[in-house]
């Protein structure tokens, strides 16, 4: 494939992992206002899936999945030969497809069947918080084989590690209510993939 179709490739990703990332943000931290009746600080995100609004938070979900994937194959056209790798892209594909998953369970439940719902959302909601933090780390370290985003790795790194070390904080050690610690993951998650997105959005605008 030409450099160019590369680049055209990379361009589309690129747009559709920001406008992924943009649209999550920007409903689901709307609802954090909107759910009067919920507890913003005790009430995961996923509790915002079912009522009032959440049909809106359930698309958010699904275009962040979008985003993901096409995060993942963004690098992957956009970086040099010697900076590509599989991994990312899969790991980052798994979580999107997961994440669908998770946004579609909790309404599932409400249907019938709650306990193995509920087991499905659980397991999916894992795989995507899992998938994603190691992506971002394996895309991460992947950058310095390109030495046009060779000086990036260092905070793009340290971001994802951070990312990656909240979360096992937030699973294991139940040090704060669920609902923020559980965001704090979240958004030092959405933080990566926002600065990604951009940084990605500059390099193929170039």
């Amino acid at each position: 494939m030409s450099n160019s179709s590369l680049a055209h490739l990379a361009r589309i990703c690129t747009l559709l992992s920001c406008c992924g990332v943009a649209a999550f943000v920007s409903i689901c931290g709307a609802a954090q206002f909107v759910r009067g009746d919920l507890d913003w600080i005790a009430a995961p995100l996923s509790y915002y899936l079912l009522g009032p609004f959440g049909t809106a938070v359930i698309a958010a979900y699904f275009a962040l999945s979008v985003g993901l994937v096409a995060l993942g194959f963004g690098f992957r056209f956009a970086l040099a030969a010697p900076a590509r790798s599989a991994a990312p892209v899969l790991l980052f594909a798994v979580a999107g497809v997961t994440l669908a998953v998770t946004a579609l369970s909790e309404p599932a439940k409400a249907q019938g069947h709650p306990v193995e719902w509920e087991m499905v959302h659980r397991l999916a909601a894992m795989t995507t918080f899992l998938c994603v933090t190691v992506a971002m780390m394996l895309q991460s370290f992947w950058l310095r084989f390109d030495p046009r985003w060779r000086g990036r790795f260092a905070f793009a790194f340290t971001l994802a590690t951070l990312a990656f070390v909240a979360l096992w904080i937030y699973a294991l050690a139940h040090l704060f209510p669920s609902g923020i610690a559980q965001k704090t993951v979240i958004a030092l998650i959405l933080a990566w993939l926002g600065w990604a997105s951009l940084a990605l959005l500059r390099h193929t605008r170039r």
